[in-house]
């Protein structure tokens, strides 16, 4: 996995993107993932690697202050064409290297970013340099299982699927473990696939308050 691979896998899956990964189960998910998300006019929010705009989709936009990005300029196109008559900012970027401001957004919107990205780690540090304090991330991905090994079937995939453009296997708990300070895990919720694919938001508190909870861990 590389940025060029992933620009080439995305060329070539951008016209039928939304068939597999905005319908069916994957669509049921994505309302889910906004269920109870307050989004309001007041606030700047980030859509990280917004695709086609799936995400855009199951949410009323209209009178948001919405910057999307997307790394592959085929499938920010399709978003693009999608919303056209929009206020939406749509900008050609890598995710691993986020052009914003420190503290820039209320609200960063990353779905199936985090298993794409050939560095994670990076985009996720990205993610958290541009929150705002009291500010949060809604992650919607898949990971490796909590607390278990990954079965040897998947283990046997995963070096195959990756070549699709896609990690079956990165951990979000050895992930956060490097950028905990300073954040708190709101809620992590499975929504599809027996928890393959999680549910996650992450609230950006004060250091005193960081500190609080740490010490009643």
């Amino acid at each position: 996995m590389n940025n060029l691979w992933n620009k080439i896998i995305y060329k070539i899956g951008s016209p039928v993107y939304d068939r597999f990964f905005n319908s069916g189960s994957f669509l049921k998910a994505r309302k889910q993932v906004f269920q109870n998300i307050s989004l309001g006019p007041d606030q700047k929010i980030l859509f990280v690697g917004v695709g086609t705009g799936a995400d855009l989709e199951v949410i009323d936009h209209t009178r948001l202050d919405v910057t999307a990005i997307d790394y592959s300029p085929d499938m920010l196109a399709k978003a693009r064409k999608k919303f056209k008559n929009s206020t939406i900012s749509f900008i050609e970027m890598d995710a691993q290297q986020l052009s914003f401001q420190k503290e820039s957004f209320d609200l960063v919107i990353a779905s199936l970013i985090l298993s794409v990205v050939p560095d994670a780690d990076q985009c996720l540090s990205e993610m958290k340099r541009v929150l705002k304090q009291e500010g949060k991330i809604i992650i919607f991905d898949k990971f490796a299982p909590v607390n278990k090994q990954l079965s040897l079937l998947k283990k046997l995939l995963r070096p195959l699927i990756s070549v699709l453009g896609t990690d079956i296997g990165r951990n979000f708990e050895e992930l956060y473990s490097s950028h905990k300070e300073g954040l708190y895990i709101e809620e992590d919720s499975p929504v599809m696939w027996n928890g393959m694919y999680r549910k996650i938001i992450i609230r950006s508190i004060p250091q005193t308050q960081y500190e609080e909870k740490a010490d009643s861990f």
